[in-house]
């Protein structure tokens, strides 16, 4: 129980500091896109998507621990094992969406910036998804 309650803890502190500090560093998408050159713009998507990838992979640590501990006190592992299924589609789906967008204005210079938006708005959207469910 004591576990438990250091874990739960923990896994509450560590979402709070993502979230705060993703808050205070997160560069918008439209301030990255009016970076005075492709390169730039480019690099600074690379910074969000950092900083999406590590919330995202938070509140996906969250839901799993979640889950193993319901699995504990039914026995059952069903909702796990499809969570970690709708986790690997999620990312198949992310990625073939964000790869046509880039492939449909190829080979535009803004290409990959294009993929780099889509990413970090379809994982955005992974991220309230799983805050919903956590609530």
């Amino acid at each position: 129980m004591n576990k438990f309650l250091i874990l739960t803890a923990f896994t509450l502190l560590l979402i709070t500091q993502v979230s705060v500090a993703s808050y205070k560093s997160n560069k918008n998408i439209k301030q990255c896109i009016k970076q005075k050159s492709v390169t730039k713009a480019s690099q600074c998507l690379d910074t969000i998507i950092e900083e999406t990838d590590r919330e995202l992979q938070t509140w996906v640590n969250n839901q799993t621990f979640n889950l193993e501990e319901l699995a504990i006190k039914t026995g059952r592992r069903s909702a796990l094992s499809l969570f970690k299924r709708s986790q690997n589609d999620f990312i198949n789906y992310r990625e073939n969406n964000c790869r046509w967008q880039y492939l449909a204005i190829s080979p535009d210079i803004h290409a990959s910036n294009a993929y780099k938006k889509c990413y970090i708005l379809l994982s955005r959207d992974r991220i309230k998804e799983l805050k919903h469910v956590a609530n």
